[in-house]
């Protein structure tokens, strides 16, 4: 299995905390207000975000990796 390197993950956060930011539901009951940003990191974390990254490789493949 291939992992995320940080700059995936940061994308991957970076675009669900836009996501929330302008008025998408929350995939994850929060009991207090806080930031689109620390509820999309929770939301990864918890690994609930349907985002995938794909991965151009140098031959021209590709690999998917998905979040949850």
């Amino acid at each position: 299995m291939t992992t995320m390197t940080r700059f995936e993950k940061t994308r991957i956060i970076g675009a669900r905390a836009l996501q929330l930011a302008f008025g998408a539901p929350p995939l994850l009951e929060s009991k207090k207000v806080i930031s689109p940003y620390d509820l999309a990191r929770k939301e990864f974390e918890e690994k609930v975000i349907p985002l995938s990254v794909i991965r151009n490789l140098p031959n021209g493949q590709f690999i998917r990796i998905e979040v949850n």
